[in-house]
């Protein structure tokens, strides 16, 4: 489609000006010829040729595309609002060439915008980000050489990636993945199955492979970032329970870092690298001191980091 001028001619005036139409090829035998689709008057808001070219290559992607179509280059308003206008005035008088008739003439809803209402919408921005690590970590590859099924692996990914981007309790958690969150999707675990019992049991699965998993997890940072773990961190620290704890094996009073000498601990102890990567952590007696044992469980985690016979710095 392009715009031709017509020369007129006032008799009145006796001035000559110039009418313009969007107008279109086509072949009849061997002769090309021009229809005129609709006339666009003098055009005199677009003073130049170019703008009266925009003009016309934006009212055929409005034909070709339909009403709503963006425009596939930068547009001045006043050309937008024009080819606007002349769209409608063809789809109105029917003045368009059959290839384009099923464009035009498909059916159309109005839609108020300030009505519309969001249903059942989840988040996955955090969560997908979380899989795409999993995935380079290889813990699935990891959980499948120790036999594990498709469906416990996405289970156990499932809990991981909702402790990472909303760490709470696991009834919490059953919530907000089933109200918040797309991570099911994801993962590929039936989300209407999730239950807070079956959070506790994959949890306990994955406590049971600790050591190996840690171990695995140790090398595969270290491959993927080239690391040397020229220098590794120690520290303890230590949490409170709230109940009475009277059948845990090492939850002991002791001097709380919370200040709550009324509650049972358990000392947490973890070893990082230097650019932060955890590569081991335990649970000792919440009795346990830095200043005492602080040597015995230095030699016990240094044999699980990929540095032997080196002195940590603390």
């Amino acid at each position: 489609m392009f715009i031709k001028p017509f020369n007129k001619y006032c008799k009145t005036t006796k001035t000559r000006y110039s009418i313009y139409s969007l107008c279109e090829s086509y072949r009849n035998g061997t002769r090309t010829l021009h229809r005129s689709i609709i006339c666009l008057g003098k055009l005199n808001e677009l003073p130049t040729v170019e703008e009266k070219k925009l003009l016309g290559t934006r009212i055929e992607e409005l034909i070709k595309n339909g009403g709503n179509t963006l425009a596939l280059n930068i547009i001045d308003p006043k050309i937008e609002e024009l080819a606007q206008h002349y769209y409608q005035e063809v789809r109105k008088k029917k003045r368009y060439d059959l290839k384009y008739k099923n464009t035009l003439e498909q059916e159309q809803e109005t839609v108020y915008i300030n009505t519309l209402k969001n249903k059942d919408a989840m988040e996955v921005g955090a969560e997908w980000l979380c899989l795409q690590a999993l995935g380079q970590l290889g813990i699935s590859n990891f959980l499948k050489s120790k036999q594990w099924s498709d469906d416990k692996i996405n289970l156990a990914q499932t809990h991981i990636i909702s402790r990472a981007v909303y760490p709470a309790s696991e009834l919490k958690t059953v919530s907000w993945i089933k109200e918040n969150s797309s991570v099911c999707e994801l993962t590929g675990f039936d989300k209407n199955r999730i239950t807070k019992d079956l959070l506790y049991g994959i949890s306990k699965s994955l406590f049971q492979l600790k050591e190996p998993l840690e171990q695995f997890l140790s090398k595969q940072t270290n491959e993927l970032f080239d690391l040397q773990d020229t220098i590794i961190l120690y520290d303890l620290t230590n949490t409170y329970f709230e109940g009475q704890m009277k059948k845990s094996k090492i939850a002991r009073f002791g001097r709380s870092k919370e200040k709550r000498s009324d509650a049972k601990l358990i000392v947490l102890a973890v070893v990082i690298n230097q650019e932060g990567f955890l590569k081991y952590s335990n649970i000792f007696e919440g009795n346990t001191t830095d200043s005492s044992t602080l040597e015995s469980v230095i030699d016990k985690l240094s044999s699980h980091t990929s540095v032997q016979d080196r002195k940590p710095i603390l």
